[in-house]
């Protein structure tokens, strides 16, 4: 198998390569399709390293991806047009970043956040500052409610599920959205698992 990376000439690099610099010069570079190769791996091992820390943002960037590779392997974009797309992804991995920095959340907070912001009813009835106080909470109250094993003890998942759904009901979150919000919140729990329990 050959290494995309020493293909293309450049040396493995770090998550700073989607710095501007570094996607104009794989933007310039001539073999576009190499480019694209070497920018399709490194967004997809960014996605699935960051899936780990943020369930909503990640699948939905993983699925922009995915539909650009997709539309570039049925010929309906070229290599260039691809690399375009491509690029804008980076561009957004970058700006969730910021997003959190912005708002002023841990990780962990800003994993919540984005699984309660993930519906447009409950973003036009709460409004941002109030989501945002409301992941704050749910970090606060997952962390203190999760065990060590909380994973797999069907009992501590349970109660986990009650004080979800209890403090979505006291913020307000819309009910006919409830069940999704509870069900995306405590999956996100479990991925960050090891980390709030080891926080705790």
């Amino acid at each position: 198998m050959i290494d995309v990376f020493d293909a293309a000439g450049i040396k493995k690099p770090d998550i700073s390569i989607l710095s501007e610099e570094f996607l104009l010069e794989l933007k310039g570079m001539e073999h576009k399709n190499v480019a694209l190769e070497v920018l399709k791996k490194l967004l997809n091992d960014e996605l699935k390293s960051r899936s780990r820390k943020n369930l909503v943002k990640s699948k939905s960037l993983m699925e922009m991806l995915e539909n650009a590779i997709k539309k570039y392997h049925n010929k309906v974009l070229t290599a260039a047009e691809v690399m375009d797309e491509l690029i804008k992804l980076s561009q957004d991995i970058i700006s969730m970043d910021s997003e959190a920095s912005e708002l002023g959340l841990t990780d962990f907070e800003y994993a919540f956040y984005t699984a309660v912001a993930d519906n447009n009813s409950a973003k036009e009835l709460m409004q941002h500052d109030k989501l945002r106080e409301l992941a704050v909470v749910l970090t606060e109250r997952v962390k203190q409610n999760a065990s060590i094993d909380w994973t797999i003890k069907e009992s501590v998942r349970a109660k986990l599920k009650v004080i979800i759904k209890r403090t979505l009901r006291q913020y307000g979150y819309p009910p006919d959205m409830q069940k999704l919000a509870t069900e995306t919140i405590l999956k996100q729990a479990e991925l960050i698992a090891n980390e709030i329990t080891v926080d705790a």
